[in-house]
Order: C-alpha cells, then structure tokens, then sequence
C-alpha cells in the first residue's frame, strides 16, 4: 500500500525547500501531492483538509491522514520526514 503524503505550501521560500526535500526523499511507495494554497485548488478541497486536518501554518505534511507532529511546533527537518516513513521502501 502507498504512502500517502500531503504537503501544504504557500510556494514561498519557507515552503518550497520542505517541497524539495520532500520530493527527493519519497520513493516508490509513496504518492506525494502537494496543495498549493496560493494557488488554490480547482475545487478546494484543500481548504477543505485544512480544516480536516488542523493545519495553522504552512509548510504542513501530512502522511496516511496524520498532521506530522513538527508541522504543529517545531522546524520540519528531514529527519523528522524519515521518522513519518518518507522515503522507507
């Protein structure tokens, strides 16, 4: 089964290196879509799942329907990426 991962962004310079990083360390069996909420979504689902998922600030990484405990209050750090399974075959 995939790992799904959900990354919110306001494609800003905070974000976009966690967008980055997040993008190099997936592997096969995960399935990474990144929302982008400048942008929006066609049909805004994703301001939908930031009430969901209780986002307050952006980035945020959500995997398999989980808000990451360091997008709630600390720095996203790539271990903490690894420690969610982000790119464990």
């Amino acid at each position: 089964m995939k790992r799904q991962v959900e990354v919110f962004t306001a494609n800003c310079p905070v974000c976009d290196p966690v967008v980055k990083m997040i993008r190099e360390l997936a592997c096969d069996k995960c399935e990474v879509t990144t929302y982008d909420l400048v942008q929006q979504c066609e049909d805004k689902i994703c301001l939908d799942k930031l009430d969901e998922y209780g986002i307050k600030k952006v980035p945020a990484v959500i995997v398999n329907g989980k808000l990451l405990d360091c997008c709630k209050d600390s720095a996203i750090t790539k271990e903490r990426l690894m420690e969610a399974g982000i790119g464990q075959s």
